[in-house]
């Protein structure tokens, strides 16, 4: 089974930015927002404030201010502020990167599946960063021995498709400002399990890691436990005893597609951490049973990939979205199944 540690569906807003709300108090003083956050906030030093502001994601009352901005009595404040670094020590790798689109901001990758994406438990080479390390040797943000550089969201070791990295501290943290927001547009195709009623539809339901299995994710009753989660989805082909689908997400949450449609009874193909490992829909012909083996042979792994990937560009301003065709393994798959569907005599 896979360390669940460094295998997260979507970096989740938390894992590498804090974020706050504040309101200043009625009798507060004008103060620089500065000084007055770094009194306010543990460990946020001065300098680290002002590189969230020079990024523009320090607001007040919904208006990026600069660091010397003063505050005033009920101003609302919310930041969004870099981590400080978690350092480990990345050998640069020479290994091969899909690049979709690089400028001299940032860099657009399509991700194959088996690729880690960063260093951590288990998984301290061999990664997406220790390739970028390489790729990015004379650049400082990739010299930093920071496990994560240029990172703001991750996929799956085996899901695939579009990751944006940035290649400066400040499209960094201006590209991070828009997945916390929910700005950007991240569009994934998944083969399920099964028949889906719906055309489309919106799955909403909390997740948190399982009580019962640490590895893995569940969806709780909301209020309980876990974090508020939205998928929705829409039917892009039904082919028998399996559907292909397009989820768009609304929120960000560890493994969130795969545990949203385990949840509906409809779990990815071949995703073993989420049942779909099994026969879960189909005929008892010895027949079939060997189609599903020999499948699943094809593609070893989750039928995920990050299709469709959207964001703004963090200098120039401009939309910019990257599009990936299915990866072989997935379209083979796929084609299999039409062939069996279209020819079977169950």
């Amino acid at each position: 089974m896979e360390d669940y540690v460094e295998e997260d569906e979507e970096l989740e807003e938390g894992d590498m930015f804090e974020h706050y709300h504040l309101t200043v108090d009625p009798g507060q003083s004008l103060l620089r927002i500065d000084k007055f956050l770094s009194n306010r906030i543990n460990n946020a030093s001065r300098s680290r404030l002002q590189t969230a502001a020079e990024a523009g994601n320090i607001l007040v009352n919904n208006i990026p201010v600069k660091s010397n901005y003063r505050v005033k009595p009920f101003d609302e404040i919310s930041i969004v502020m870099d981590y400080p670094k978690h350092e480990l020590k990345i050998i640069p790798e020479e290994i091969p990167l899909d690049i979709v689109y690089e400028d001299e901001h940032l860099i657009v990758v399509n991700k194959q599946a088996g690729l880690v994406v960063h260093p951590g438990h288990g998984n301290y080479t061999g990664t997406l960063v220790n390739a970028l390390a390489w790729y990015f040797r004379d650049l400082p943000l990739f010299n930093s021995q920071d496990s994560r550089p240029g990172l703001v969201h991750r996929i799956d070791k085996d899901t695939s498709g579009m990751l944006v990295v940035a290649k400066t501290e400040q499209s960094r943290n201006k590209l991070a400002l828009q997945f916390f927001e929910k700005t950007s547009k991240r569009l994934y195709h998944a083969l399920i399990w099964g028949n889906i009623q719906e055309n489309e539809g919106t799955i909403t339901g909390n997740i948190g890691r399982s009580l019962k299995n640490r590895q893995v994710f569940t969806v709780f009753p909301e209020g309980e436990y876990g974090k508020h989660a939205v998928t929705h989805y829409k039917v892009l082909k039904r082919i028998g005893y399996v559907s292909l689908i397009e989820c768009r997400l609304e929120t960000g949450r560890t493994h969130q597609i795969r545990v949203h449609m385990k949840y509906i009874n409809h779990p990815l193909f071949n995703d073993a951490n989420y049942g779909g490992d099994k026969i879960l829909k189909g005929t008892t012909y010895t027949k079939y049973k060997q189609f599903i083996q020999n499948c699943f042979k094809i593609l070893p792994r989750q039928a995920l990939h990050a299709k469709t990937l959207g964001f703004v560009h963090p200098v120039t301003g401009n939309f910019m979205q990257f599009d990936s065709d299915l990866p072989e393994d997935m379209s083979t798959v796929i084609e299999k199944w039409e062939n069996y569907i279209a020819n079977r005599n169950d």
